[in-house]
Parts: structure tokens; sequence; C-alpha cells
């Protein structure tokens, strides 16, 4: 009987070793008056916003910090995944099969865990066939595996990849007082299928958070610069909402027989930090007659912005015919 019992009990000890936990017996006096410690960490990522009792994440490679109350070790970390039943059954119980581990790095003593995930900041570059789940406002979840935890801890999380959007009227505003031009910018109104007039302007998934409109009088990027490299001769007060509405006066037009061009930029951010911009050249003759040019920078797969492709042909801003940029939500946008 006495081998029976030892061979039980080594095999218990195996099987703790097995799954890479031991049990901790507490020492004299430990435990007693105190209350229990949670075993689910708090799990926080670097872009994330609390919006409606929802986390969003913007899409790209973002840091998971994962913290303890008390030491713990070993932890398991998966992003992402099907919510479906799993398939291949290669995951932990609980873990979609299709969920990416995360490396994840201890502190000194084991309750701060830190790694690295991209949460897919351009589909175009994932793979058709792989198991990323990532698509536009998708939600899923991060899982975190202790040896406490009979089952996973699951953190629900919306990834936002899509930057804002919104078309743009520009026009020639009313004579102001000062000598110059002035030029308004506001986005367009589309009708619904209920007819209710609404701003083509906003964002689908974390919401709008704000939009600014400079003017510059050289090109404001090179090919190494993607913030503006040169100080804006005009700017807007900007806004925290939709619809955009933006009057700049006193625009020092020409005095000769050349027109002078500005270079236009709008940016608009989302509540995660996506950005989408929209570039055009704006040419002013003596009597402050204004065309607009559209142009789509080159801005996709990380590269560096600069005025390159003309988007759109010249238009001539007339009273009953403003010139349109941006896009409506739904429509491609110049996002970076």
């Amino acid at each position: 009987m006495k081998k029976l019992l030892l061979v039980i009990l080594v095999v218990v000890f195996a099987s703790f070793l097995f799954v890479g936990c031991l049990p901790v017996t507490p020492s004299e006096g430990e435990g007693e008056g105190e209350t229990e410690t949670a075993v689910c960490p708090v799990v926080s990522v670097t872009s994330q916003v609390a919006i409606g009792g929802k986390t969003y994440i913007k899409g790209g490679t973002q840091t998971i910090t994962v913290e303890f109350a008390v030491p713990t070790e070993p932890i398991s970390v998966y992003v992402g995944g099907s919510l479906k039943a799993a398939i291949l059954n290669n995951n932990p119980e609980g873990v979609p099969d299709n969920a990416v581990e995360v490396v994840m790095y201890p502190n000194a003593d084991k309750t701060v865990y830190i790694g690295e995930y991209n949460f897919c900041k351009d589909v175009r570059r994932q793979a058709p066939n792989n198991f990323i789940h990532c698509a536009s406002c998708s939600e899923d979840y991060i899982y975190v595996l202790t040896c406490d935890a009979c089952a996973p801890c699951k953190y629900p999380y919306i990834v936002d990849i899509v930057g804002p959007a919104s078309q743009i009227k520009i026009s020639n505003g009313a004579v102001c007082s000062c000598e110059g031009c002035t030029i308004e910018f506001v986005s367009t109104a589309a009708s619904t299928e209920c007819e209710v007039t609404t701003p083509c302007c906003g964002d689908d998934c974390s919401g709008f958070a704000s939009y600014a409109i400079d003017l510059y009088t050289s090109k404001p990027f090179d090919k190494c610069c993607d913030v503006p490299c040169v100080t804006p001769a005009y700017s807007c007060p900007g806004g925290v909402a939709c619809p955009i509405d933006c009057t700049l006066t006193c625009i020092t037009g020409t005095t000769t027989d050349t027109p002078k061009v500005y270079y236009a930029v709008a940016t608009l951010l989302d509540n995660v930090g996506n950005k989408t911009r929209y570039y055009a050249t704006l040419t002013l003759d003596s009597a402050c007659g204004l065309t607009v040019q559209e142009f789509t920078a080159n801005v996709q797969f990380g590269l560096c912005s600069d005025y390159t492709v003309p988007a759109s042909a010249i238009q001539t801003v007339t009273t009953a015919d403003p010139a349109e940029i941006g896009d409506c939500l739904g429509a491609a946008s110049n996002s970076n």
C-alpha cells in the first residue's frame, strides 16, 4: 500500500511539472485573514480607447501589457482568432485554434509581462490563406492563460484599421474686409434612403476625433518627411466633430499675371489615432478666381508623403459649382 501511495504521489507531481505549474504551500500564517487575489490580470494595449463600454485598438504594431497583482509564472497570451469553436485543437482549451500566441517578456518579479503584436494595419498585406483575423472594426479577444485559472481570461477588443472620411467642398467665400481672398471648406451633405440629409463626414468605427486644414506656399512634404516640413501660411482653428466648417480669410492672391499656388492638406483623425489626409493645389488669380486639383500623395504602404499623382482634373470653382476633394464614408480614402 505504501508503494502504491508513493507511485500516486510521483504521478501527481509529474503532472504539475508537465503543465509547468508547481503547487505552492502557504507559509504558516499566510492566507489567514487575507482576501483572495483575483486570478485574472489587468491587460492594456498602447493605443486602446474606451468608448461606450467597448475597447478600441488602432491597427498596426502595439504593445500589450499584462499586469498581475502577485508574481505569476508561467503565462501565455494569445490574440484574435475566430470566435467559433476550435477545429484543429492545437491551442489550449478555450483558445481558438487560429489565435496567435504573443511572445511576452516579464519583469524581475514576474508581475508584469510585455509583448508586441501587429493588429493588422493594412489588410492588403495579409496573405489570403493565413489565420490572421483582421477586418475593419472586427471584434475579438485577447486571451491570458495562467496555472491558477481554470479557463483563459478573456479581454474583448475592436481593432480600427481605417481612418475617418469626408468629402469637402472648396469655394470662394464672401469678400473679406481686409485685402486678399476668402476660401471656405465645408463637408458635403449626403442624403440617406430615408431622405434625411446628413453630413458626409465621420468615422465608421472608433469615431471621429478631429480635423485640421492647412495651406502652404510650398510643398509641405518631401519624400523623407511624413509630417509637414514647412510652416503653414494659413490654418483653420480646426474642430473635434463633424461637419467640417473652415473659412480662411485675407489669403494673399497675386498682383501679377502668374497665379498664386497654395498646397492644401486636410487632416482627419479618429479616436484611436488613424489618420486620413486629403491633398490639393489651390490656385488663385488676381481676381481671387480659384481652381483646385486634388492629389493622391505617396503615403500607401508606409512610404513618405509627397504630391505625386493627380487624383482629379483641375476644377474651376464658381458660386454654383464648388470643387470637391476627399471621400464620403465607405469610399476609398487616402489614409496614413
